[in-house]
C-alpha cells in the first residue's frame, strides 16, 4: 500500500489543499468538546508550515444535508486550531469555494493557514459533482489526503479533487495505510478482526474482503438500520 506522501513532493511556496477530518463533537455553547481529530492532523499541518506551504484545510462536520447551517460551522474548529498553533496565522473562510475562500487564499503568505467552511454545506460535495470538485481544486496546486476516517467516501473533497490536482497522502493516512497493509498482507496468526459502526451498507465490501483473510471476525455493527 505504498503511496507518495508530502515528503515526496516539493511543497515550498505552494498552495496545498489538505482534506482533514475535523468532524469533532461540539458543546452546546459551540466549543470543541474533543480535539483528538484535530490533534491527529497536526503532524501533517506542521510539516507543511515548516516547509513554507500555504496550507488550505477543508473538512466536513456533521450532516448539514447540503445547505449552510450555523450549527455545523467549522468556526469553533478554527478557534481551537488557533490555540494549538498559536504562532501560526489562521484565517477562517466563511464559505468553501466562494468569495471569502478566494480572498483569504489570495491574502495568504507561506507558512499560514486558511480553514474553509464545511464542505458539506454544498450538496455537490456528497454527490462528488465534477464542477464542484474542479472549483475546489482550483484553490490549490497540490492535494493532500489526510482524512483517514472519510477516504472511503467518494465525495468531491476526498476523490473528485484528485482528478484535477497532483495528489499525495498526509502522515495520518500514510501511517494507517502502512499498518493496514502489513496486517492484511502478512498478518500474525491468529488474525482476528473486530468491526464496529452503525452503517452496515458502508461496510459490506470490507466484510466481504476480510472474510477471505481473517481467522475470526467479530462484528459489533448495529444491524437495525435498513440497508
Amino acid at each position: 500500500m505504498a503511496k507518495k506522501t508530502i515528503e515526496d513532493v516539493n511543497v515550498t511556496g505552494k498552495r496545498v489543499l489538505v482534506r482533514v477530518d475535523f468532524n469533532v463533537p461540539l458543546t452546546e455553547d459551540g466549543r470543541v468538546a474533543d480535539d483528538k481529530r484535530i490533534v491527529a492532523a497536526l503532524p501533517t499541518i506542521r510539516y507543511l508550515l515548516e516547509h513554507k506551504a500555504k496550507v488550505i484545510l477543508c473538512s466536513h462536520l456533521g450532516r448539514p444535508k447540503g445547505k449552510a447551517d450555523p450549527k455545523y460551522s467549522l468556526a469553533p474548529v478554527a478557534a481551537r486550531l488557533a490555540t494549538l498553533l498559536p504562532e501560526t496565522k489562521i484565517r477562517f473562510a466563511t464559505d468553501t469555494i466562494g468569495e471569502s475562500a478566494h480572498q483569504a487564499i489570495d491574502d495568504m503568505q507561506p507558512g499560514e493557514i486558511v480553514l474553509l467552511e464545511n464542505v458539506r454545506f454544498y450538496k455537490e460535495e456528497t454527490d462528488n459533482d465534477p464542477a464542484f470538485a474542479k472549483e475546489l481544486a482550483s484553490l490549490a496546486e497540490l492535494y493532500v489526503s489526510d482524512a483517514f476516517g472519510t477516504v472511503h467516501r467518494a465525495h468531491a473533497s476526498t476523490v473528485g479533487v484528485a482528478a484535477y490536482l497532483p495528489a499525495v497522502s498526509g502522515f495520518l493516512v500514510a501511517r494507517e495505510l502502512s499498518v493496514m497493509g502489513k496486517a492484511l498482507d502478512d498478518p500474525k496468526r491468529p488474525f482476528v478482526a473486530v468491526l464496529g459502526g452503525a452503517k452496515v451498507s458502508d461496510k459490506i465490501g470490507v466484510l466481504t474482503n476480510l472474510l477471505t483473510k481473517v481467522d475470526k471476525l467479530l462484528s459489533l455493527i448495529h444491524i437495525s438500520e435498513p440497508t
